[in-house]
């Protein structure tokens, strides 16, 4: 098996950030997700939200996941001052043909200890409800729904999202 690694994302790695995004929302979401909304995740726009991410600087966070030569997953998570302070994982996702191995718990870890170098002692994140796949994995890291709900406008309708909840303190086993 290659050597699996987390390092933060660079520019060159938009490209790849857009693949995975589009790829694993397509195999995750396709039923549910209307093709229009799908195909903009590989549009101009989303190059470009991808590109100022990766370089929004302090507070922000973009790690990619490999496994030998291949980019295999990401996430992004941010950190800002507002009261106590707060830490969000805006997205985390593994192609699901390379789930299983391990990588999105190294994504989240990294992300965790990127956060609490900030200060921040608790997390949380947002999945579309029907998700239970991803639902499981915050779970076995801590995190369970604080009862928070929101929707998600997809375009031709709106997807409920739920709001999980959990510690920063995670380590690599």
């Amino acid at each position: 098996m290659a050597v699996a690694t987390v390092r933060r994302a660079v520019d060159t790695d938009v490209d790849a950030l857009v693949r995975i995004q589009s790829d694993t929302w397509r195999a995750a979401y396709g039923s549910l997700v209307p093709p229009a909304a799908l195909e903009a995740l590989t549009g101009a726009e989303a190059r470009a939200a991808w590109r100022a991410a990766v370089g929004a600087g302090d507070g922000y966070h973009v790690f990619v996941a490999e496994e030998g030569e291949w980019t295999v997953g990401f996430c992004a998570a941010a950190y800002w001052v507002e009261g106590e302070g707060h830490a969000e994982v805006s997205t985390l996702l593994v192609e699901p043909r390379w789930g299983r191995r391990g990588h999105g718990g190294r994504l989240l870890a990294a992300a965790t200890q990127a956060l609490r170098a900030h200060g921040a002692r608790a997390g949380r994140a947002w999945i579309l409800q029907a998700d239970a796949v991803s639902r499981a994995f915050y779970a076995h890291a801590g995190w369970e729904a604080d009862g928070a709900v929101r929707g998600l406008d997809t375009g031709s309708g709106t997807l409920r999202e739920i709001r999980l909840s959990g510690p920063l303190d995670l380590r690599l086993r």
